[in-house]
């Protein structure tokens, strides 16, 4: 690392989130970790240590992330959510994959392989989102006998994926009644693993009884997904609307205590004085006051731009005057000295406190936080590296 710009990934928090998760919510048996996008940008690395923590699978988008996270762990089971192309099946077969399938017509190509290993599968359901999955039932049920008779597929499990929250919709409701209906003519107790839910399932809805798996990704990152009721009148209305629409049972505000393992950290480049009335940086911004203009080696090819409104210079607030792709200028009336650490977000400002003053959510400010930026994982007694 020869630029003095990073981020800090604490390996402790990780595992002590998923063990708070798996306490708080005992009642599933499989616990399956969503870490597409290089673990919303965490770095895939940290696989290992939410294995520690208690996850015992893993899911993700492609299979160039399955074969990186193979890389990293030899036994873990994986999930690919997408569909995978089957002139890759020797690669499925070699990295032991499990593959989704979500039409007859892909299954039956697959049946049609000439392998002899054990290809293990889950189906996915449109249950009402429309982004992949069997959506009729004599579709699902044709697709259910094909595996009966093929030796060399095993289904291991069947799931589906909610649109909405179902907190104040009855889109959720929905859902499950849709996913019950294309599943009613095979035997959901038979298949081994069945997960409908995300975070926010998790921590709003009731564990569903044919449910025995959950898919985890934001909570184990830490953001438990409560829903903070600021005003009587909102709750009201949220409870008319549950009322009015005999609304499954919902929790709104939880006490789940996970936390953030991402630290974002840069470095003083260079200082200069400045007097009030002074232009700084692109589209010339004037300053009103004489001070102390600051460059900092990070800028928005990182993820962090002038939006931030602001840095922490041995934490003190020093406002960002301008933005460049590579660097950003901030002012203050302080003296610091080159080289000084820059917090744009950790422990002393924190990271709900930027995504409140970007307005985004947490997906989008970690996919932000560029991969130029390297990771640096921490864990007591073991620094900077596995």
């Amino acid at each position: 690392m020869y630029r003095p710009t990073y981020a800090v990934i604490n390996k402790d928090i990780l595992k002590e989130n998923i063990k708070e998760i798996k306490k708080t919510y005992p009642s599933y048996e499989y616990y399956i970790g969503v870490v597409k996008n290089d673990a919303y940008h965490h770095g895939i690395k940290i696989v290992n240590e939410l294995i520690k923590g208690g996850i015992n699978y893993l899911a993700v988008s492609s299979l160039d992330e399955a074969i990186l996270v193979r890389k990293i762990n030899k036994n873990i089971p994986i999930l690919c959510l997408e569909v995978i192309s089957l002139d890759y099946l020797d690669l499925i077969i070699k990295n032991k994959i499990t593959i989704t399938v979500e039409s007859l017509s892909y299954l039956k190509k697959l049946v049609n392989q000439d392998v002899n290993d054990l290809i293990t599968i889950h189906f996915a359901v449109d249950s009402g989102m429309h982004r992949l999955g069997f959506s009729k039932e004599e579709e699902l049920t044709k697709a259910y006998m094909l595996i009966k008779e093929s030796k060399n597929l095993y289904l291991e499990g069947i799931y589906s994926h909610f649109a909405t929250s179902g907190i104040q919709d009855i889109y959720y409701d929905y859902q499950v009644k849709r996913f019950l209906k294309i599943t009613k003519n095979i035997y959901l107790e038979d298949i081994p693993i069945v997960h409908l839910g995300r975070s926010l399932t998790l921590v709003s809805h009731e564990k569903l009884n044919f449910c025995n798996g959950i898919r985890l990704g934001i909570v184990m990152y830490g953001f438990n997904q409560s829903r903070k009721i600021n005003s009587k009148y909102q709750l009201l209305k949220i409870k008319r609307i549950q009322k009015k629409y005999h609304l499954s049972k919902t929790t709104l505000e939880n006490n789940l205590k996970v936390k953030p393992s991402f630290a974002l950290y840069s470095s003083v480049m260079s200082r200069r004085k400045i007097k009030k009335g002074e232009f700084v940086g692109y589209g010339a911004n004037i300053v009103n006051e004489s001070g102390y203009i600051y460059t900092i080696c990070i800028g928005y090819a990182d993820g962090v731009d002038k939006n931030f409104k602001y840095v922490l210079i041995n934490k003190q607030k020093c406002l960002i005057i301008a933005d460049c792709m590579d660097m950003l200028l901030v002012f203050s009336q302080n003296k610091y000295e080159v080289g000084s650490k820059v917090e744009i977000f950790g422990e002393n400002r924190s990271i709900f406190e930027v995504l409140k003053t970007l307005n985004i959510n947490a997906y989008h400010l970690f996919n932000q936080i560029s991969n130029r930026v390297p990771r640096i994982y921490e864990s007591k007694g073991d620094k900077n590296g596995f």
